[in-house]
């Protein structure tokens, strides 16, 4: 009985009683653990994905006619011929590939063109 009477009078008084939840500040502990894992997902997965996308765009966007330019697949070749979502590349002197934007990687470096 006496027991009874402790939890009920430690409950009533707002302190640790059997199966009470931690907090910190008034907020739950498990609420600070999902918060710092949204907060690591975000800044290691979603926000390096999101910069990478917006490289990519600025790059498709700024081509010019005459650009030195690598494919996925690792063709490399000079633009001849922007479209709206399409490119034409000069491969070779008689060889010309029109691709998608998309497809295009980057402008090689010097160590790649060689």
């Amino acid at each position: 009985m006496n027991t009874l009477f402790y939890l009920l009078q430690e409950t009533a008084a707002g302190g640790d009683a059997a199966g009470a939840t931690p907090t910190i500040l008034g907020i739950p502990t498990q609420m600070f653990f999902m918060i710092g894992l949204l907060a690591v997902f975000y800044f290691f997965m979603i926000r390096p994905q999101q910069q990478q996308a917006k490289k990519e765009k600025s790059f498709r966007e700024a081509l010019s006619k005459g650009d030195k330019v690598m494919t996925i697949g690792g063709i490399h070749g000079v633009i001849e011929k922007i479209a709206d979502a399409t490119v034409t590349i000069k491969v070779d002197d008689n060889v010309k590939l029109v691709m998608e934007k998309s497809a295009l990687k980057a402008i090689p470096t010097a160590e790649e063109s060689k």
